[in-house]
């Protein structure tokens, strides 16, 4: 069995601990309060989460396209053409720019369920391989998203803790992937919400160019943030089923 303090080495024969936890004169400890996690593989969740973050990026590869047409028509006309050709290139990209809203929030949404389905998976795996190593409780794996504020935060914290239970045994990871990951997400989540808001407000062509260019951005960064997710769930997906795999850790001998 596995030590009951560390959870990562064998336990002595004749003990709870293992014999790395035992010279440093550890007693063992239980498991947290109403711990029962148990492994199960994430892979099909993690190809499925990675295959919707991919119509995300379409999604957004499309809604760039509509940008650059609302941008280029309203420059247009903000530098005074107002000739029937115009006014049906605004009429259309207007109908684009709303079009690409409809698909990119179907696409989150979609892409959005399945991931929290794959990110409270993996918590709970990562519960297995540590149980004593997580900052929040299972359920902020998702309620986190959905509590304002704290959803500017918790989360990445919540996968900070699962990609160090899921590393390699002994041989902790980067945190680069995951820091790249949510600072993209951040940027682009903000900078979403100031560009919407400033083109629903938006009266004049001028005031509407500028707003097309600020959710221009957003997008762009979106597509960074879906690409850096894919990163992130492919790879603590392999880093899960690769230790799961490999069973409890060797014990190195010990000095002295």
């Amino acid at each position: 069995m596995l030590c009951t303090r560390c959870q990562h080495f064998e336990a002595a024969p004749d003990g709870v601990v293992c014999a790395h936890c035992a010279a440093a004169g550890a007693a063992p400890v239980a498991p947290p309060h109403g711990h029962n996690a148990w492994l199960s593989s994430p892979v099909g969740l993690g190809r499925a989460a990675a295959v919707l973050l991919g119509v995300v990026i379409a999604a957004d590869l499309f809604a760039i396209w509509a940008d650059l047409m609302m941008y280029d028509v309203v420059g247009d006309i903000a530098d005074g053409d107002a000739g029937e050709a115009v006014q049906r290139r605004a009429s259309r990209a207007d109908s684009l720019f709303a079009t690409a809203g409809l698909v990119q929030t179907a696409a989150l949404l979609s892409s959005a369920v399945v991931f929290l389905v794959w990110f409270h998976r993996v918590r709970v795996n990562a519960e297995v391989f540590d149980p004593f190593g997580h900052r929040k409780k299972r359920g902020w794996a998702v309620g986190g998203w959905f509590v304002p504020v704290v959803n500017l935060w918790f989360p990445r914290r919540i996968a900070l803790d699962i990609w160090d239970a899921s590393s390699p045994w002994n041989a902790p990871r980067s945190h680069g992937l995951v820091n790249g990951w949510w600072a993209a997400w951040l940027i682009s989540f903000v900078a979403g919400r100031v560009g919407f808001s400033a083109y629903r407000g938006a009266e004049s062509a001028p005031e509407i160019r500028q707003a097309a260019g600020q959710v221009l951005f957003a997008d762009a960064v979106d597509v960074v943030a879906a690409v850096l997710a894919i990163l992130f769930v492919l790879t603590l997906t392999r880093m899960q089923d690769t230790k799961a795999r490999s069973g409890p850790a060797v014990p190195v001998p010990l000095s002295g």
